[in-house]
């Protein structure tokens, strides 16, 4: 496979005030419980455009391009394009957009997210000073591209360990991904399980409901590669729940029973979880009556109440939130005021909680459908080339992969509900 990477550029010789600015956030949300808030400067991110010079020029050298003349002959990853193969790909296109991204507080290099290239530095170079904010430009590194052995990922168990070689786990861009955070995601799974199989212990794995990492281990090892794999939000089919908000509600307990996350992060999270409930409990038992609150959702722009309900009613509306309603019910702001620590953490959470919990419900109980397929074991169980009640398909997919589970094997392109429903069926026998 191949992956690649954009210019690095001197900060110093760019035209900022030629170029638009992007504002990084600035509001509540932390990465950690621990320690305390590091008040580094928030840099702004800049946009500027690609222009039918830059692309005349680009393509003026496109069969010096290793992707283009035979040197590199792999597959690239589909959604992080090179500028030249957006060039061949969209020729329609004048313009391309560019995202240069600061590296950090103390020093001028920059990333310029959309130029990833292999073409040669002159050629880079060239082409970017025609971009009027980068007419002086200067750079560290011009991009560049690199090729990649992979193996098939769907010789790995779920722990990352190797279905032929006893003991080995692998992790990374060996399993056939790109990507940091993929890398890093699959690295402390295959950490994790090589120090259970030293110690006797059980393997840990996470499941799709739980976790990315539990979504992105199960599509390598359940469906195989054709492309760098890359994790999205839309590869998950449970995204209701894997939020944001809640990644520490699903995983800190996990990880402290596991003795990554130390003691004092677990009662951090055991004290927010509290809180949360806490939050939820009163607005569910808190009456509020239509008298005392109509003039205030009318000012809100919500329905006035023809009766008394509970609070957590009211929260489920559009437009109404647990910070505006404070400003109408004395009590839920005394009671928003009373939470000592990360306090707009916990109104958010609670208040996704309540104002979706219909949605949460459901998917939740879907989920709880597939576990309980999950909990079917079938590795060696069947002979699938001697079942010819199975399609083709299914006997050589099921075959070759071999799966743990009867939720595995359902996802195994290929593999139809018939084909599930026949494997059920013999189970049951």
């Amino acid at each position: 496979m191949k992956t690649g990477t954009p210019v690095r550029i001197n900060g110093t010789s760019v035209h900022f005030d030629e170029m638009t600015v992007q504002p990084g956030d600035t509001d509540f949300h932390k990465f950690s419980y621990m320690g305390e808030p590091r008040n580094l400067p928030q840099l702004p991110c800049w946009i500027t455009y690609t222009n039918k010079q830059v692309h005349e020029r680009l393509m003026a050298s496109i069969a010096d391009s290793p992707l283009f003349n035979g040197q590199i002959q792999s597959i690239g990853p589909r959604y992080c394009p090179s500028i030249e193969t957006k060039l061949v790909t969209f020729a329609d296109k004048d313009e391309h957009q560019l995202f240069l991204e600061p590296e950090g507080t103390n020093t001028n290099e920059y990333y310029l997210n959309g130029f990833s290239s292999s073409l040669p530095i002159d050629a880079q170079l060239e082409a970017l000073r025609m971009i009027p904010a980068f007419r002086d430009l200067e750079v560290y590194r011009p991009g560049y591209a690199i090729e990649y052995n992979y193996f098939d990922p769907t010789q790995l168990k779920h722990s990352l360990e190797s279905k032929l070689v006893d003991g080995l786990f692998m992790a990374g861009q060996v399993n056939g991904t790109t990507g940091y955070e993929e890398a890093a995601g699959q690295g402390i799974v295959a950490g994790i399980n090589a120090a259970k199989k030293c110690g006797g212990s059980e393997p840990f794995t996470m499941k799709r409901d739980q976790s990315y990492i539990g979504v992105l281990i199960d599509d390598l090892v359940t469906k195989g590669v054709d492309e760098p794999y890359r994790m999205f939000t839309s590869r998950a089919e449970y995204r209701i729940l894997l939020r944001q908000d809640d990644a520490d509600a699903r995983l800190t307990e996990l990880s402290h029973n596991l003795g990554l996350a130390s003691t004092e992060r677990c009662n951090h999270w055991l004290k927010k979880k509290a809180a949360i409930e806490e939050l939820e409990n009163f607005c569910q038992n808190y009456s509020v009556k239509a008298a005392y609150i109509n003039e205030g959702l009318k000012a809100l722009g919500s329905t006035e109440l023809q009766r008394g309900c509970k609070l957590i009613d009211l929260i489920a509306r559009p437009g109404l939130t647990l910070d505006n309603l404070s400003n109408l019910i004395p009590a839920l702001k005394e009671k928003i005021e009373s939470i000592s620590d990360r306090k707009e953490e916990i109104v958010e959470a609670a208040e996704i909680k309540m104002k979706y919990s219909g949605y949460i419900t459901r998917e939740r109980e879907l989920a709880d459908k597939m576990i309980r397929l999950e909990n079917i074991k079938i590795k060696g169980k069947f002979d699938y080339n001697s079942l010819q009640s199975l399609s083709t398909e299914a006997r050589q997919k099921l075959t070759r992969i071999d799966p743990e589970t009867m939720a595995q094997a359902s996802r195994i392109p290929g593999v139809s509900p018939s084909d599930i429903n026949v494997l059920l069926v013999l189970m049951r026998r």
